[in-house]
């Protein structure tokens, strides 16, 4: 499977429970247990501090309590940020950022090339690239700059993905980039610099998945079974795999690890948005994740934060947390606010040679239309492992920043409207449709609202200079003052009739990709 089916399959069996619950654990969770066993008291402090702030405060770690969470007004205004999928796994850049499982599948191309380029396992194995994750070039008030002059207004780092490497300073392990590797606190140095823009600054969590993440190395001698790394490579638990059923959800200690982790992060950055890969939604770690909520939340209102906790489908009850969308869309509006994760590249998260990107106008476009419908757009790029970031990413988010320097008013700050749009052009909706979406015409409008100002945005310039707005064929509900075109010191010519709103635009459009109008309303 490519990596994004193998991601898509993975969800649905995920949701299906993965089978019966493990009731102890195997050798390969005890040898785990023990190789972490010397982190137990910075462990079972961390867990203290997470369960005590987790029922001092207005939240308490149940879901009813939860269910009183507010999405905060900036992030519903903030529209887009960047997400950034960096770590050991850009040192290979083969194949995707599941370079660290795909290396030990036997019969995947990430196996062939593994021992063709690097030897057996046995030899060489994952633990060996860490070495060479040096970030040499890694300049955190470079990339807060990019991300500023991008448009963005929060940035999501991952602190930890599935390959169990901390691109923070841990107290809870040795894997960590202060200790081996950069030897710096990426995150650290991120967050200062994404501050110091005025930027807000999150971080994503994907350790959940890492207790079955590596269990390829358990089927033929690698480094995977020498007790020595087990503390990186984790349970490895045998008994889960995608596409085929399976036994071995955590047990207390992998989830009270996890849960300890995630603690640590907020109580050293406090992070404004905390993000969660898919595999929490495991019916084992609902107890932690309402301790971690209330926690997280209880924390923040100490702080005088206001912040942003995100799940996948149905990890958390609907009404505690943000609906997260992977790679997919909404084809209507819907009432509580939403966000798309996708990315600038088209098969990989992570940094991989020869990688394809998309065209900043596809993402202009995709940016307008989960805006329209009340949505955010989390966009990731995948920097290269000394710490540059590919020129392509570079170059999309240069346009999509010049886009929103033009239009933005039409973006920040706005909401849905009575209809999201129109036109011929339809979004299939659901997780990993993105790329299924066919390009946007002139035909294709959406609207925001901000105040009584409504704004038009027209995905293509007509041929002709004539657009057409049929959802304002109703002068009744919405009668037009004034036009005027984001960009543009020319003056609009309009009129309302019975079929919408006409408009005769000027010879030269203002900028590419798509076209803000902002109509005001009879009365203002």
């Amino acid at each position: 499977m490519t990596g994004l089916s193998k991601w898509f399959a993975f969800c649905l069996l995920a949701a299906s429970g993965l089978g019966a619950y493990a009731q102890q654990p195997d050798k390969n969770d005890l040898t785990w247990q023990q190789s972490v066993k010397k982190y137990d008291k910075q462990r079972n402090t961390v867990l203290s501090s997470v369960d005590k702030a987790s029922k001092e405060g207005p939240f308490q770690p149940d879901w009813d309590s939860l269910k009183g969470y507010k999405i905060p007004e900036w992030y519903q205004d903030a529209k887009f940020g960047i997400f950034i999928h960096w770590g050991v796994y850009s040192v290979p850049a083969f194949g995707s950022e599941w370079y660290p499982r795909d290396s030990y599948r036997q019969g995947t191309p990430e196996f062939k090339h593994q021992v063709e380029t690097y030897g057996p396992q046995t030899k060489f194995g994952y633990k060996d690239f860490v070495p060479q994750f040096k970030a040499q070039s890694f300049d955190a008030k470079a990339w807060a700059a990019l991300f500023k002059e991008s448009g963005a207004r929060y940035i999501i780092p991952v602190a930890e993905h599935h390959d169990g490497f901390q691109m923070y300073h841990s107290d809870l392990s040795d894997w960590c980039a202060t200790k081996m590797g950069p030897k710096r606190d990426i995150i650290g140095e991120l967050r200062t610099a994404i501050l110091a823009e005025g930027l807000h600054f999150g971080a994503s969590s994907h350790r959940a998945e890492h207790y079955w993440f590596m269990n390829g190395g358990r089927q033929f001698p690698s480094d995977v079974q020498d007790p020595n790394y087990a503390s990186l490579y984790g349970p490895a638990h045998i008994g889960i795999d995608p596409g085929k059923d399976g036994t071995g959800h955590p047990d207390a200690a992998y989830l009270n690890d996890w849960l300890a982790r995630s603690g640590e992060l907020v109580e050293r950055y406090h992070p404004e948005l905390v993000y969660f890969d898919w595999w929490v939604e495991q019916d084992t770690f609902q107890p932690y994740l309402k301790r971690f909520a209330a926690f997280y939340y209880n924390q923040a209102a100490k702080n005088g934060q206001q912040v942003v906790l995100f799940r996948k489908n149905n990890a958390f009850p609907d009404g505690t947390t943000v609906l997260d969308i992977e790679r997919g869309q909404l084809d209507r509006i819907r009432p509580v606010h939403w966000q798309t994760d996708t990315s600038v590249s088209q098969k990989s998260w992570g940094y991989i040679s020869g990688d394809t990107y998309k065209s900043p106008e596809s993402l202009v476009w995709q940016l307008i239309d989960i805006v329209s419908k009340n949505g955010n757009l989390l966009l990731n790029i995948g920097p290269k492992s000394d710490g540059t970031i590919p020129e392509e990413a570079q170059s999309i988010l240069q346009h999509m920043g010049a886009w929103l320097k033009t239009n933005g008013e039409a973006i920040y700050g706005t909401r849905s409207w009575t209809t999201y749009g129109e036109g011929p052009t339809k979004v299939v909706a659901g997780s990993f449709n993105d790329a299924d979406t066919k390009p946007y015409t002139s035909q294709d409008i959406r609207f925001t609202t901000k105040g009584k100002m409504l704004y038009a945005i027209a995905m293509g310039w007509p041929s002709d200079g004539h657009l057409v707005i049929h959802s304002l064929a109703d002068a009744t509900s919405f009668k037009v003052k004034t036009v005027s075109l984001l960009g543009s010191d020319a003056t609009i010519h309009f009129s309302q009739q019975a079929d919408g709103l006409h408009l005769e635009l000027p010879a030269n459009a203002p900028g590419h990709y798509a076209y803000s109008f902002r109509l005001t309303p009879e009365g203002e």
